[in-house]
């Protein structure tokens, strides 16, 4: 889909040294080269074709505004691709995204009888897919359909290259098992009764290509079955993509460019941080103050050259045709969490108004009053005169009055996400640092329902359950739950 990585390679380190020194025709071959995959893999994130020409116009913006800061810049592809999930991450966070216009599909000069073959192998792909989790299925996306490697994806999810290898790995080899079980179901479901009996509708929902998956791994019967070898780059080819309107060029490229736009560049540069060493944007968290904590350590890569060809040589690369792995067992359908990085849940604006109202700076942090309790304080005594003794003897001494006691000081409240995956619910940790806190739910995000409140004291911890209220959906989606004092815990789902 994105042409030849070799080529590509030279094509970003051109772009990216001419975008370092300011060559706006530059910027509009970045659009030329890039927008259309990118407003595709946008579109697929937010379901939406307002939203995401949204995010592919501040994804240029932001490129062009931090482009000094990547450290590789002959990996310009995947570094925009690392600036646009972020972008759309904050959009899926917003409270006022624009739903319900998704994009038409790119179209192609097929004949009638081209097109019913493509939309069979459609809805086998669809059945393939609905078996892997949601980070399963966008790192295959990505790593087929928009061929960036390894090091690209663990720029993009912000995870260390060690995960991006396990995570295309368990991808690849759950699509691999995926695919026949998928096969099977279509071609050979008379064969075996526990096959026709999980595949009565076409395509397979989530629970039930995972089922079948599960099934076939374990049947005598469904061993013996031959299914034609069916590589994934050929499987995902036939998948929609979403047409680019044609309009959008030029008001991305007058957003990017325009003088009297400059404030609106700066505050939408500003979505975008904070970064890591190498020049990625850190991934998208509704939490600003907890994500500036943290930092950068240990994100993610270490050395580029040298190491990572070795790690990387130890898998498949997924660029260009699929490599089949065992495919036994059942496709793991955990995804991986991000690393949490910096960001504003604001409002999406409309690509096609003329300026957009200026944000607010994504990585102040919200001000959160300290309460301090106070010694009480002493006061002063006045010197008592001296009594007089009796024949009964001296005075005896008043006794000492008891030492005072501060009330314990109240600590706060850390909240350690979750990634419910295909399941409907997976449960928040929430831990009192340095002292007891009264906390409670106070909110939660989109799709996701959660409710709780209790004491902690002192190192202990609680667990919250968080559920998800839609149906069926094939991209990753995340959302937060906000608690009480502080603190938003991402949640994964699909």
């Amino acid at each position: 889909m994105a042409g030849e990585p070799g080529s590509a390679r030279n094509d970003d380190l051109r772009l990216a040294d001419s975008l370092r020194a300011g060559d706006v025709i530059a910027l509009t071959e970045v659009y030329d080269a890039y927008a259309p995959f990118l407003f595709d893999y946008c579109h697929g994130l937010l379901r939406d074709r307002v939203e995401a020409a949204g995010a592919l116009r501040n994804c240029v913006i932001s490129a062009r505004e931090h482009v000094g800061r990547l450290g590789e810049p002959d990996r310009l592809r995947g570094w925009l691709y690392a600036i646009a999930r972020k972008e759309c991450m904050r959009r899926r966070d917003s409270p006022n995204r624009h739903h319900g216009q998704e994009a038409p599909e790119a179209e192609d000069d097929l004949s009638a009888e081209q097109l019913a073959r493509r939309e069979e192998r459609r809805l086998l792909a669809h059945s393939a897919l609905a078996a892997l989790s949601g980070r399963q299925r966008e790192a295959i996306d990505l790593s087929v359909r928009h061929e960036l490697d390894e090091v690209d994806l663990a720029g993009v999810f912000g995870i260390p290259l060690e995960e991006t290898l396990e995570l295309v790995e368990r991808s690849r080899a759950g699509l691999d098992a995926a695919i026949r079980a998928a096969l099977i179901a279509q071609n050979h479901w008379k064969n075996c009764p526990s096959v026709s009996a999980l595949t009565e509708s076409w395509p397979l929902a989530p629970q039930t290509a995972a089922s079948l998956v599960r099934h076939v791994a374990s049947c005598p019967v469904c061993a013996e079955l031959e299914t034609p070898p069916l590589p994934a780059d050929r499987l995902l080819s036939v998948l929609p993509i979403a047409a680019i309107p044609a309009d959008l060029r030029l008001d991305v490229l007058t957003a990017a460019t325009a003088e009297d736009r400059a404030g609106n560049r700066r505050a939408i540069a500003a979505w975008t941080e904070p970064f890591d060493e190498y020049g990625w944007p850190l991934p998208y968290d509704a939490t600003p103050a907890r994500a500036k904590d943290r930092g950068t350590g240990g994100r993610r890569r270490g050395p580029i050259i040298g190491a990572v060809a070795a790690a990387v040589a130890a898998v498949v690369v997924l660029a260009g045709a699929m490599t089949a792995f065992g495919g036994e067992g059942e496709p793991d359908a955990a995804g991986t969490p991000s690393t949490s990085s910096t960001g504003s849940g604001g409002g999406s604006g409309d690509p096609s108004a003329p300026a957009e109202p200026v944000p607010t700076d994504p990585s102040s942090p919200s001000a959160s009053p300290t309460s301090s309790s106070p010694s009480p304080s002493k006061s002063p005594s006045k010197t008592p005169s001296p009594s007089k003794t009796t024949s009964e003897g001296p005075t005896s001494r008043p006794p000492s009055p008891p030492p005072t006691q501060e009330p314990p000081r109240p600590g706060h409240l850390t909240v350690n996400g979750c990634d419910m995956g295909h399941n409907r619910s997976c449960t928040i940790t929430v831990t009192a640092v340095g002292g007891p806190v009264n906390w409670r739910v106070t909110g939660a995000s989109g799709e996701l329902r959660a409710s709780g409140s209790g004491h902690l004291a002192a190192g202990q911890s609680s667990g919250v359950t968080v559920s998800r209220t839609n149906g069926t959906c094939w991209w990753p989606q995340d959302g937060s739950v906000s608690f009480s004092p502080g603190g938003s815990a991402s949640v994964g789902y699909c």
